[in-house]
């Protein structure tokens, strides 16, 4: 019982589980913004956007495939949004951040230790190393 708590209490379990609930929540947000707003402008440019009657009928049995279409129009608008207002700005900033790391350190061609970028000589085995062209001035 003891290595059941211990699996339930781990790291990443409960960040699992915080995630979850964050992006259960997030996506009823986004349907939210869809419903309320991008479904309105779409009825505004092409008519109203509920196909979840729209059926075929073959040798008697129906069909409902505009339930379908209306989840497909649901699931683009949500990933168009999820895209536009999560992914892209998040890249953007992680690339901002990236730009700003200064590198510091280096690999050593004979031991592969790493050393400063300004050092002519591997602190671990000894080696002569060339300063790199990285190295701050």
């Amino acid at each position: 019982m003891s290595g059941f708590k211990k699996f339930l209490i781990r790291g990443n379990l409960v960040d699992l589980a915080v995630a979850f609930v964050v992006g259960a929540a997030f996506a009823g947000l986004v349907k939210d913004f869809a419903t309320s707003f991008i479904t309105p402008l779409i009825a505004l440019l092409g008519g109203k956007p509920d196909y979840t009657r729209l059926t075929v009928t073959v040798s008697g049995t129906t069909f409902p495939y505009g339930i379908f279409v209306t989840s497909t129009i649901a699931f683009v608008i949500t990933a168009v949004i999820v895209y536009f207002l999560v992914v892209l700005p998040t890249t953007k900033l992680i690339e901002r951040m990236d730009r700003r790391k200064e590198v510091t350190e280096r690999e050593c061609p004979q031991c592969l230790s790493d050393i400063p970028v300004k050092a002519r000589r591997c602190r671990f085995c000894t080696s002569e190393v060339v300063p790199t062209a990285e190295a701050p001035h």
